[in-house]
Parts: C-alpha cells; sequence; structure tokens
C-alpha cells in the first residue's frame, strides 16, 4: 500500500527529482538519488523503480532537443542502436513486472552499490577503451559486438535504470567514438529508448504511482533547466562526490533495512 501524499513527501519527492534532473543534465547518475528517495517514502521497490524511471524521462526530451546539432550528424549506424535499446528495455522492464517486490528488496542495496561503482570509475574506463586501436573498433565485427552489449545495456536500463548511461559511453567508446558531445547526444537517445519503452510497459501494467510521477517530472525538468546552472557552478568533481557519497550511503542504508 503506497503512502499517503502529504507535504512533507511531496516535498522530498520534488526535491529530489529536481537534483536529479540537474546532475543527469552535469554527470549522470540523478536515478541514484530519485529511486532511493522513493522507497524511504514508502513505495515499495518494485513501484520505486517504475514511479521513478516514468517521472525522470520527460527530462530526455529536453537533453534530446539540446543535442539536436549533434544528433543532425550522428552516423546512422549509431542510431541503429535503438533497436536493441528498446528489445532490452521491454524486456527488462517484463522482468521487473514479474519479480516478487521482497525478492527486489534484497537485490536493491546491490543494484545501487554496482551502479555506484560503476559511476565512480567512468572517465578511468572511458579513457581506458579510447586508447585501443580505433579502425579495429569501426569494423563490422566490433559493431556487430556493441548491438549486443547495447541489448545487455537495455536489459539493465528496463529492470534498474541507473546507471546505463555509464554503460552506453562505454559502447560508443568502444566503437570509436571520441567526440563527447556527440556521445552524450546518443547517450540521450539510447537511454531515452531505454527508458520510453520501459515507460509505456509500466504504465500498461499500472505499476506506477502518478500522484509521485507529476510531481517529479515537472521537478526534473525545472532541475535540468535551472539546476544544471547550480551544479556548473559546483563542477563536474564535485558532482560526481556527491552522487557517489549519495549512493554508497543509500546502498548501505537498504543494507541494512533489508536485513
Amino acid at each position: 500500500m503506497y503512502a499517503a501524499l502529504d507535504f512533507p513527501h511531496a516535498a522530498a519527492a520534488f526535491g529530489a527529482s529536481f537534483l536529479a534532473g540537474a546532475i543527469n543534465s552535469v554527470a549522470g547518475g540523478g536515478t541514484l538519488i530519485s529511486f532511493p528517495t522513493l522507497i524511504w517514502l514508502g513505495l515499495d521497490s518494485v513501484g520505486a523503480n517504475a514511479t521513478s524511471t516514468v517521472a525522470i524521462w520527460p527530462g530526455t526530451v529536453g537533453s534530446a532537443w539540446g543535442y539536436r546539432k549533434e544528433l543532425r550528424g550522428a552516423d546512422p549506424r549509431f542510431l541503429a542502436m535503438v533497436v536493441p535499446s528498446l528489445a532490452g528495455g521491454l524486456l527488462g522492464a517484463w522482468l521487473l513486472r514479474f519479480t516478487p517486490p521482497a525478492l527486489f528488496d534484497l537485490l536493491v542495496p546491490y543494484l545501487i552499490l554496482s551502479a555506484t561503482l560503476l559511476f565512480m570509475v567512468q572517465e578511468p574506463l572511458q579513457r581506458l577503451l579510447k586508447t585501443a586501436d580505433g579502425a579495429r573498433h569501426r569494423s563490422r565485427r566490433w559493431f556487430v559486438g556493441s548491438l549486443l552489449f547495447q541489448f545487455v545495456v537495455g536489459l539493465y536500463g528496463g529492470y534498474f535504470g541507473a546507471g546505463i548511461g555509464i554503460l552506453m559511453l562505454a559502447a560508443l567508446s568502444i566503437l570509436g567514438l571520441d567526440d563527447i558531445h556527440e556521445m552524450n547526444a546518443l547517450k540521450v537517445i539510447l537511454g531515452g529508448s531505454v527508458n520510453g519503452i520501459a515507460t509505456v510497459y509500466f504504465i500498461w501494467e499500472r505499476m506506477v504511482h502518478w500522484p509521485y510521477v507529476l510531481i517529479m517530472a515537472v521537478a526534473a525538468i525545472l532541475g535540468g533547466v535551472g539546476g544544471a546552472g547550480t551544479a556548473r557552478r559546483m563542477g563536474r568533481t564535485a558532482v560526481r562526490r556527491v552522487v557517489v557519497a549519495v549512493g554508497l550511503l543509500m546502498a548501505v542504508s537498504l543494507f541494512l533495512k533489508a536485513h
């Protein structure tokens, strides 16, 4: 049973989503804040994951518009990765639908911890992948491998969305991209595809708590526009440290709660 949406609950959800929107516009990883907040506000873990996914997705539209210049010049083969993104995202959402909340409660701390650790090694991972032979990365074999990898990313994202942006940047690095703006533009489209198809499924299966969705969606959009300025003044390193600290804190606290 969902907790009542009184003013303290609404204010906490709004604040978490505003911060998530700002962080996503600068560093990514905002879901590590919005999702655990919903659990602490009284939603079960499956409902919190579905609600967070639906609520944060509208911010993708604004990001895609902001990257429209980079997207117009993108290689069509990268846009082909939308197909495995949609397929993986739908399968992941379907698996979440049939995961008992009690089981997901046990998995959540480990999923958050894994996403946080992945977030921590994002930049070293990108640097490592970019040092390899770029010509080799443009071969058909590497492209097919990246499509399969993107399917796995979509599967993970449909099931549990935190950290998929980091995985997609890795996939694009494997394909030989080195322009971070182009990579972020494609990440927005591919991540939006994964979360978009999951959003449709969650709504169809009535897995979301709409009072939270409406408040959080507005907050995420405002956070992406207005909060990004504050986040940029803080600097990318400071923002990343906030995400890591929150992720680790949430993982530990939810682990103690589950056990």
